[in-house]
């Protein structure tokens, strides 16, 4: 028996430990908060891993499959539930071979550590770089990498549930289908298509996002897989060891989280700082300009005084150049009354001499 067929195995143990009636009975009573629901990872991978069914039903949704189109859903990775894992670190994704042929990558995201894309990538990268030496490249398994995220990955471009693909960036032709990653926006399921709505995998979000056993059960009437899934989520809750687990993941992502509003709020304080620094730059900057602006007034004012200067020398050098010409305009004067004088006397004489 493998590890898949054990976790199936203790889950239905714990099923007839209750009985199915008082399970479906007790779910149906139940209300208030979820201790724990499928946003946290660990209880993600153990109602996936350990009902068949609820994962075949999942990933029938997200891929628009019908239950006929597939014929067998293995996890390729599957953990002992229960059991403490190496780290809290540790990542929770749930590895799938559907129909022996294409690599299904599963992941729950409700921290935002900033790297979504790149992680992905490297992941998607990884699991379709898995030929053997000597294999055909066309034996590549196609991967497909669907994260289920509790955060808006773009925020100018917001879409409840996307998927990419190697297009030509030119016309759109596709390049290949052999990779593919899809995102379900946890924080948008208001943005659900039709296509989405058919599909319920708008249900499935909001049995992924409930906190209270009334949404729970509010599906649960809707979908047997959904029925599946909520009675998983009912008896992983009465599971101590399971709860020990989930409680640990909270812990970790509380952490995280703790550690995304100490970034923002470092992220603030440095735009703020910045933005103390650009006022400041601009009000350095328009003193600046007020000092030029004088330093010009003063450079214009300063050559109107060197102009002014310059009349006033070219003015006295002009009464200077008339004083020497009046002086010399006088002494041709006492030159002539000389003369004049002398002509006088002259005939002052003559006449005398008569």
């Amino acid at each position: 028996m493998n590890l898949n067929q054990t976790n199936e195995t203790n889950y239905q143990s714990g099923k007839r430990k209750y009985g199915r009636t008082v399970i479906e009975t007790t779910l149906q009573n139940a209300h208030g908060k979820i201790p724990y629901g499928m946003t946290n990872d660990y209880m993600f991978r153990a109602v996936l891993q350990s009902n068949n069914k609820v994962l075949r039903g999942l990933i029938c949704s997200l891929l628009h499959l019908t239950q006929k189109e597939v014929f067998s859903v293995e996890i390729t990775n599957p953990i002992i539930l229960g059991e403490s894992v190496e780290s809290k670190e540790v990542r929770l994704d749930i590895s799938v071979l559907l129909n022996n042929r294409t690599m299904i990558n599963l992941e729950m995201q409700v921290a935002n550590q900033l790297n979504w894309q790149s992680r992905s990538v490297v992941y998607l990268c990884r699991s379709y770089d898995s030929l053997t030496h000597g294999q055909d490249y066309d034996e590549a398994k196609s991967v497909i990498h669907i994260g289920f995220l509790d955060y808006t990955l773009f925020r100018n471009r917001p879409e409840f549930y996307a998927s990419y693909k190697l297009i030509n960036v030119k016309n759109y032709q596709k390049y290949s289908d052999n990779i593919t990653l899809n995102v379900v926006d946890l924080t948008r399921i208001d943005l659900a298509t039709e296509e989405d709505k058919v599909y319920h995998i708008d249900g499935w979000a909001k049995l992924l996002k409930a906190t209270t056993w009334e949404e729970v059960n509010m599906l649960a009437a809707k979908d047997e897989n959904m029925r599946e899934a909520a009675k998983s989520i009912f008896v992983y809750n009465t599971e101590e060891q399971i709860r020990k687990m989930c409680r640990d993941r909270e812990e970790y992502y509380q952490d995280l989280r703790n550690y995304e509003r100490a970034v923002a709020e470092r992220d603030q304080s440095i735009a703020s700082y910045q933005k103390a620094i650009s006022d400041r730059d601009r009000s350095i900057a328009s003193y600046e300009k007020v000092l030029s602006d004088r330093d010009r007034s003063i450079a214009s004012y300063e050559k109107v005084l060197s102009d002014r200067d310059r009349s006033i020398e070219s003015y006295q050098k002009a009464i200077s150049d008339r004083d020497q010409s009046i002086a010399s305009h006088e002494k041709v004067i006492l030159e002539k009354d000389a003369q004049i004088q002398q002509l006088h006397a002259e005939i002052e004489k003559l006449k005398a001499q008569k």
